[in-house]
């Protein structure tokens, strides 16, 4: 029986290549632009990802800020 290939999507590799950054290793904040967001990939699929992760994610003005801790998220002002 032949394998078969099935490319990994654009979006998924994209998403992947996010979560590999050393800030997400060291619990930091990771920023992207959501209209890039939704250019590579899109704003459900990284949610999905942010939330699995449980991690918290922050839309603000045109950004998209992905605080990578678990922990409890309290916003002062």
């Amino acid at each position: 029986m032949a394998l078969i290939y099935r490319p990994v999507p654009k979006s998924n590799k994209w998403i992947k290549q996010i979560f590999s950054a050393a800030a997400v290793a060291k619990g930091a904040v990771v920023r992207r632009d959501c209209a890039w967001v939704e250019k590579v990939a899109s704003m459900k699929d990284l949610e999905t990802e942010v939330r699995n992760r449980r991690f918290h994610m922050i839309l603000t003005g045109d950004q998209c800020v992905i605080i990578c801790n678990t922990g409890h998220l309290q916003v002062v002002c």
